[in-house]
């Protein structure tokens, strides 16, 4: 028996390899081969053997259903040599298998010219077990990270619906030019790009757009709402931490920013971001720096930055909720989507796309859109604007009968005047000895005509006073306010 095969049948059953996978081991030495095989059957994975390269094609061949994940090549066969097999491999693309080369002739040259060709890791014979498995674990994590990104990356680029800047109005060709120009604009150090508009106007997928019309376009996407992670692990979650950082951080981990690494961060809803993750992250945009919580090492950031948000950023740095200097590193390139009541010329042209996307997606044919139905659309006021047109032209597409779409089958609920907030029939505020209204008096006057004129709906409140729901009822338990008090 061959010094490399002892080595491998001496390992016993307590071999480890991690997650099983399909193994091809392409080795012409009888004996080596069927230890390397022994042992990795041990270890949990299926494994077949090719003693020649023509052989091992004939394999690759008869499994192209269901490939190897992996192929342990040696580099010198009867037939050929381990560099032609490889080469083979190279023009499945993303579907070839990963590689571990193996060979008693390797040198420095050969495993360079191995990797250039596709191969994953490069050992020498006589091959050390715990070496061989310790490598396969690695170069299979690696192989479904990678496979995990593309997944992903196939997934974003399919979901990228450009819909929001679908229309031929003034403002969303305005908004399409910038977009262009903002997205061609390259660099380590592309600047930060904010997205000002109402819910609902397509920020969302404006960043994405960004995302793939910009030289960063194969490069991960990472999207933060800031709105909804929970305040005690925002920070971690941003930007990582370290083992024992905290109670519960058994293993060290990167943040979402860290995991960005060159291509894109968007941090969506940023005015929900606490005061105390603000200066942290004003000082990653200004030092391209992250340090990890509980450590002391800085890890440099190429990602780019776009921020999103439907608040008047401008009107928080005035009542102190935001950091002007954060403010001012964000609002460098700035895009602002129009809402959807501006841009009314483009609801039948966006309505007839969402009726054959919903066609589409059920296997059904497109209804007829009629007549006074679009003279409804163009007429309603869209306070949610886009999404809220896509959500009645798809109800209304499931639901509508061979008469089409109608005015009366949209079933939009009417908004009357006097659902509107006028600033001029909100009472006085309450004013302080020499006349002039406290700022708290001020908030809890405007909470509470909001709440009246909403009846108590606390996120139809939200929405007109320009805060989230999170936000509003920090305030109404502060002054001592109930939704119940103001319900019809």
């Amino acid at each position: 028996m061959s010094e490399p095969a002892r080595k491998l049948e001496d390992a016993g059953p307590n071999a480890r390899s991690g997650q099983s996978c399909r193994i091809l081991v392409v080795e012409d030495e009888t004996m080596f081969a069927r230890a390397v095989a022994t042992c990795l059957q041990r270890a949990g994975h299926i494994v077949s053997v090719a003693g020649t390269l023509a052989e091992a094609n004939k394999q690759l061949a008869a499994a192209a259903a269901q490939p190897p994940d992996l192929i342990i090549l040696d580099m010198r066969l009867p037939d050929g040599e381990g560099f032609d097999f490889l080469s083979t491999l190279a023009e499945m693309g993303d579907a070839a298998p990963a590689v571990i080369v193996v060979t008693a002739y390797g040198d420095v040259s050969q495993a360079v010219r191995a990797m250039k060709l596709g191969a994953s890791d490069y050992l020498k014979k006589p091959v050390d077990l715990d070496e061989l498995l310790v490598t396969l674990d690695k170069v299979m994590r690696s192989a479904r990270l990678r496979s995990r990104l593309n997944y992903s990356r196939a997934r974003e680029s399919r979901s990228a619906d450009t819909v929001a800047l679908l229309g031929n109005s003034v403002a969303l060709r305005e908004a399409r030019k910038q977009i262009g120009t903002i997205a061609a604009i390259a660099g380590d150090a592309s600047p930060t790009v904010l997205l000002l508009g109402e819910t609902g106007t397509g920020k969302d997928v404006t960043a994405r757009l960004l995302h793939r019309l910009s030289p960063r376009a194969e490069r991960p996407f990472v999207h933060v709402d800031c709105a909804s992670l929970p305040k005690d692990i925002m920070e971690a979650e941003l930007f990582g931490h370290v083992r024992g950082a905290f109670t519960s951080a058994h293993v060290s981990r990167a943040g979402l920013i860290e995991a960005a690494e060159d291509g894109t961060v968007f941090l969506d809803e940023i005015g929900e971001l606490p005061p105390e993750l603000q200066a942290k992250l004003l000082n990653v945009l200004e030092r391209r720096l992250v340090r990890r919580v509980g450590s002391t090492r800085e890890v440099p950031v190429a990602a780019r930055f776009i921020a999103a948000t439907n608040r008047d950023l401008a009107q928080m740095v005035a009542r102190g909720e935001f950091r002007d200097d954060l403010f001012y590193r964000l609002n460098v390139l700035t895009v602002s989507l129009p809402p959807l009541r501006a841009c009314r010329e483009d609801i039948p042209l966006l309505a007839r796309h969402f009726l054959e996307a919903t066609a589409r997606s059920y296997g059904r044919p497109t209804p007829a859109l009629r007549d006074d139905a679009v003279d409804l659309l163009k007429g309603y006021p869209w306070p949610g604007n886009v999404r809220e047109l896509k959500n009645v032209i798809e109800r209304s597409a499931l639901l509508s009968g061979d008469g089409g779409i109608t005015a009366d089958s949209l079933n939009l609920a009417p908004i009357a005047p006097a659902r509107i907030v006028q600033p001029s029939r909100a009472p006085a505020p309450a004013a302080s000895e020499d006349g002039v209204s406290t700022l708290a008096s001020a908030e809890r006057t405007m909470i509470v005509a909001a709440l009246r004129e909403t009846a108590g709906n606390t996120s139809e409140a939200a929405r007109r006073l320009g805060v989230t729901r999170m936000a509003l009822r920090y305030r109404m338990e502060k002054y001592g306010i109930r939704a119940a008090d103001f319900a019809a």
